[in-house]
């Protein structure tokens, strides 16, 4: 019998080798590539009518939204599902990507029909979760399936209002040889299932499995294919849960939904401010920090620990923060402000399990880390942004008036800020703009 043609594909981005190699030459992962047969690829495609015209030519499109029937999860979305909108969530094993999905399938399902595909459980099973959360509803279809031909029969069949696929990793199509999971496989599902929804203008809801390093499972085309990606961030043995919008087309990214975990499935937690600040620590090293990714700011506690290193090389740790910013801040610290950590251990940590990344925390980072190592509190009545650099001068950032806004609704009095920060005067918060780190030190302690 005639061998078929192979080919060595890595497993994390996709990338094609007629011969196996230790490391992938594109990702650089080790111990990646997975021999596939070539199948030879059929284009499934909507047939759309292209025009070329000039910017100025084209009408702005209005998108009619639905409701997923929360609040806080619609404004993350940027008011709601688009129709024919798919979207990607993905986040640690039991974290409740599944329960949160069925709850909304059971508020969707009141106004229309609703697929739910499912490759991981039986339909015993989510039944069995469903009258656990209080969902009944004859509209609310199980569908056990993991081919992909069979769903795309069911959802041309069914026209649902909302499909769920859960998840992408569990799913394979018969016209390719290779085992599901794999990258030819999910890239093709999520392919074929995305253009599934663009033609039938169905809104999507795809499951994806994630990587111990926190990443998405599998290529990372499949980010690409989707129109919003949805990060489902907390720890499992906590109350909480943090959905953040990684990527979003129809709206802007950054936004934030939270939830609790209760006995009836996961709550909305209209303000997430007063949910992150609610336990905060009046304590040396704690600091309150606007967080301002996306267009709704959050308050953020910022804690930081600084004590005697007990080895030679002292501990440099963060929690939901970058360690080599850390680092930076440190030596910026040193330098400009006389303050030395080098005989000492820093931990800092974002409460709450959010992940900041936006340079506008370096002020509110080094502040945590000067109260802690000189045991002063900072006033309780203060927040603090700004972006640090090496030279120890203070950064604008943006979003800034809409962070001091957020700080006032609070009962926050006074703001350290970047020189140049205005506000208006109705806001009733103290501004007390530096343009360098000492001064922010000078002023706080």
């Amino acid at each position: 019998m005639k061998k078929g043609r192979t080919a060595f594909v890595c497993q994390s981005c996709g990338y094609r080798s007629v011969k196996w190699m230790g490391r992938c030459p594109s990702c650089g992962e080790w111990n990646a590539f997975l021999e596939e047969p070539e199948a030879e690829r059929q284009v499934f495609r909507v047939e759309r009518e292209s025009k070329l015209l000039p910017v100025d030519a084209w009408e702005e499109e209005r998108y009619e939204r639905t409701s997923t029937g929360y609040e806080n999860l619609d404004r993350a979305l940027g008011g709601g599902l688009v129709k024919g909108q798919v979207c990607l969530i993905a986040g640690e094993p039991g974290i409740g990507k599944s329960t949160l999905l069925l709850q909304v399938c059971g508020k969707t399902a009141k106004d229309g029909k609703v697929l739910y595909v499912s490759g991981e459980e039986s339909g015993g099973q989510i039944a069995m979760r469903a009258r656990r959360l209080g969902i009944k509803s004859e509209n609310l279809l199980i569908y056990p399936e993991v081919v992909l031909e069979k769903v795309e029969q069911a959802v041309r069949s069914v026209k649902p209002s909302l499909l769920v696929l859960d998840s992408v990793q569990t799913v394979f199509s018969e016209k390719l040889e290779s085992s599901a999971g794999s990258v030819s496989q999910v890239r093709e599902v999520a392919y074929r299932i995305t253009e599934l929804c663009k033609e039938l203008n169905v809104p999507a809801f795809i499951v994806g499995q994630i990587t111990k390093e926190g990443s998405i499972a599998g290529p990372k085309v499949l980010e690409h294919i989707v129109d919003a990606v949805l990060q489902f961030e907390g720890e499992r043995f906590t109350y909480y849960r943090v959905l953040k919008v990684v990527k979003n087309r129809f709206g802007s990214t950054g936004e934030i939904a939270v939830f609790k975990m209760g006995e009836r499935g996961l709550e909305p937690v209209p303000e997430p401010s007063a949910f992150f600040i609610s336990e905060r620590a009046q304590a040396p090293g704690s600091v309150v920090f606007p967080h301002a990714e996306g267009s709704k700011p959050v308050l953020l506690e910022v804690q930081s620990l600084v004590i005697p290193a007990l080895y030679t090389t002292p501990q440099r740790r963060t929690q939901g923060y970058d360690p080599n910013r850390l680092s930076l801040l440190l030596a910026v610290l040193e330098k400009e402000a006389k303050l030395f950590t080098r005989d000492a251990d820093v931990f800092v940590n974002v409460a709450g399990g959010m992940e900041v990344k936006e340079p506008a925390a370096d002020l509110a980072v080094a502040v945590a880390v000067v109260s802690s190592k000189k045991e002063k509190q900072v006033p309780p009545d203060t927040v603090v942004f700004g972006e640090v650099g090496l030279a120890g001068e203070v950064r604008a950032v943006h979003f800034a008036e809409q962070r001091l806004k957020e700080a006032g609704r609070f009962g926050f009095k006074r703001a350290v800020v970047p020189a140049g920060t205005e506000a208006p005067p109705e806001l009733g918060i103290e501004l007390l703009p530096v343009s360098h780190v000492s001064e922010a030190l000078e002023l706080l302690f």
